[in-house]
C-alpha cells in the first residue's frame, strides 16, 4: 500500500499497473487504500493511463471531494468521455462543485445536448458564474479567469477584513492576494495576506493597501496575461472590465497551463501539424492524418519544381556526375538554417524579445549571422568535397553554393514570419513549409548556375 505522495513519473505508471491488477481481482477496497495518500494530479494521470472501460470504475471509488479535484485535473478529452458515462446525479454533483473556470473549459468540450442539460441543473450562482466566463471570447483573460476571489473594502479595519477572509477562504481560488474595491466594485488597491496579518488590527485597509495595481482586461489575450504574470512575478493577476470593475482573477497555475498549451501549439505548427488545441496522441489516426497531410501535399507538389530544375540540367550532370552527390547536402543545410532562423523569430513574437528592434534590423542581423555560418560551413564543405571527389573546381562550386544558400536561407527564415504576420496569416504554421520549399528551389538554381559558370560547361 502507498503511504506517501507520488514523487516521479515512474511511480504513476506503477500505480496504473497496480490499479489494473486490483480491478482485475475485483479488490475495490484495496483500490481505495492505494489511492488514499496520492495527490489528485497524480490520481488523474494514473486513471488516464487506464483502459477506458476501467477509468470510470476507479473514479467512482474516490470520495466526493477528492473526485472533484481529480476531475478538474483530467485532460478535456477524458472529462468529456467520463461525463457521458456518469449517472445523472453524479455529473450534476461534480459539475456544480467545480471551479467556474474549469467548468467553463469543460463546457467548451461537451456536446450541445449534454451541455444544455448540465447548464440547466446548475445552481443559480454557478450558472451565472459559468455564463459570465462563456460570454467572453476564447483565449482571452475573461474566458480563463475565475470569479472566486476575496475582495475587501477600503474603509474596513484589519480585524473586520480578517473575519471576512475566514468566511470566504473555502470558496476562493487564492487568498494570498486581497483585492480592494469601492462601492461600485472598481479595483482601487491590492494587499498581500502577509501585509494584512502583520498590520495593527485597528488600522484601516486604505492605510496599508497598495494603490499601484497591475491588472489585465477581460479582452486581453491569454499569452499577454502570461507575460504580465511572468514579468511582475505574480501569483495571481486581477481581471477588470472596461470600467475597471473587478470581475475575476487568473492564478499562476492557469498561466502554466496556458504556456504548455501555447508552446505545444507552436511546436505542432512549426512542424506543419494543425493541432487545433486537441491532444495529438488522443486523436484517432484518421484525424491525425488529416492534420498532417495538407502541408505534406503542398511540399510534394512544390518540390516538383526542384525535380524539374534538376531534370533540365541533365547535360551538366552527364559531364560532371560528381555534382549530383552534393545536392542533398546543400538542400538539407539550407532547410535547416532557414528553420533555425524562423524558429528564433517566431519565438521572439511570443516573448517580445525583439522589442525596440525594427523588422529590417532583425532581418539584417539574421543575414549577417547567415553570412558567418555560410563562411564556416562553406570552408568545411570545400575541404570535404575535395576529399570525396579529388576535384578542386567541384569543391569550390559546393562551398560557394553552400555559402550563398546559407545567407538566403537565413534571410528567408527571418523575413517570411514578418511577411505572413503582415498578411494576417499564422507565422508558425506558414513559415516552415514555405522556407523548406523556397530554399530547395533556390539552392538548386544557385548550385547549377555556379557549376556552369565555374566549371565552364
Amino acid at each position: 500500500m502507498y503511504t506517501s505522495r507520488l514523487s516521479s513519473q515512474t511511480t504513476v505508471y506503477e500505480v496504473r499497473t497496480q490499479l489494473q491488477n486490483l480491478i482485475a481481482e475485483d479488490n475495490l477496497a484495496e483500490v481505495k487504500n492505494l489511492l488514499a495518500p496520492v495527490q489528485p494530479t497524480d490520481i488523474a494521470e494514473a486513471i488516464e493511463l487506464l483502459p477506458e472501460d476501467t477509468q470510470l470504475v476507479v473514479f467512482r471509488l474516490l470520495p466526493t471531494k477528492e473526485a472533484i479535484a481529480v476531475y478538474e485535473q483530467f485532460e478535456p478529452s477524458t472529462q468529456k468521455s467520463l461525463s457521458q458515462q456518469f449517472r445523472h446525479q453524479e455529473i450534476r454533483d461534480i459539475v456544480n462543485k467545480m471551479s467556474p473556470d474549469d467548468r467553463a473549459q469543460l463546457f467548451d468540450e461537451l456536446p450541445p445536448k449534454l451541455l444544455q442539460r448540465l447548464n440547466s441543473e446548475l445552481s443559480p450562482r454557478e450558472r451565472e458564474a459559468t455564463s459570465l466566463l462563456l460570454g467572453y471570447q476564447p483565449d482571452t483573460a475573461g474566458r480563463i479567469m475565475t470569479p472566486e476571489y476575496v475582495s475587501l473594502e477600503s474603509d474596513e479595519t484589519v480585524a473586520q477584513s480578517l473575519e471576512r477572509i475566514r468566511s470566504l477562504a473555502d470558496v476562493s481560488e487564492t487568498i494570498y492576494y486581497l483585492y480592494i474595491t469601492d462601492a461600485q466594485q472598481h479595483l482601487v488597491g491590492i494587499l498581500s495576506l502577509r501585509e494584512l496579518v502583520t498590520a495593527s488590527l485597528e488600522q484601516s485597509i486604505s492605510e496599508i493597501m497598495n494603490r499601484d495595481v497591475v491588472s489585465v482586461q477581460t479582452n486581453t489575450d491569454q499569452e499577454e496575461v502570461v507575460r504580465v504574470i511572468q514579468h511582475y512575478d505574480l501569483i495571481a493577476v486581477p481581471v477588470v472590465d472596461k470600467e475597471r470593475r473587478l470581475v475575476g482573477i487568473i492564478t499562476v497555475d492557469d498561466a502554466i497551463d496556458i504556456v504548455q498549451e501555447e508552446t505545444t501549439e507552436d511546436i505542432y505548427k512549426l512542424s506543419g501539424v494543425e493541432s487545433e488545441g486537441d491532444d495529438y496522441f488522443q486523436v484517432n489516426l484518421l484525424a491525425v492524418t488529416k492534420k498532417r497531410v495538407f502541408w505534406l501535399l503542398i511540399l510534394l507538389l512544390t518540390n516538383t519544381f526542384t525535380s524539374k530544375i534538376i531534370t533540365s540540367q541533365e547535360e551538366v550532370l552527364e559531364k560532371v556526375v560528381g555534382l549530383a552527390a552534393f545536392i542533398p547536402l546543400l538542400n538539407d543545410t539550407g532547410g535547416n538554417v532557414g528553420s533555425q532562423s524562423s524558429t528564433v523569430i517566431i519565438r521572439g513574437f511570443s516573448t517580445d524579445e525583439m522589442q525596440g528592434m525594427g523588422n529590417l534590423q532583425v532581418i539584417i542581423r539574421e543575414g549577417i549571422a547567415g553570412s558567418l555560418l555560410g563562411l564556416m560551413l562553406g570552408i568545411v564543405a570545400i575541404i570535404w568535397a575535395y576529399i570525396l571527389q579529388q576535384n578542386l573546381a567541384i569543391a569550390f562550386v559546393v562551398g560557394i553554393s553552400l555559402f550563398a544558400i546559407t545567407i538566403i536561407a537565413s534571410v528567408a527564415g527571418a523575413a517570411l514570419p514578418f511577411i505572413f504576420r503582415l498578411l494576417k496569416l499564422d507565422p508558425a504554421l506558414m513559415s516552415a513549409p514555405f522556407i523548406t520549399t523556397a530554399v530547395d528551389i533556390l539552392g538548386v538554381l544557385i548550385y547549377f548556375s555556379l557549376a556552369v559558370l565555374l566549371l565552364e560547361i
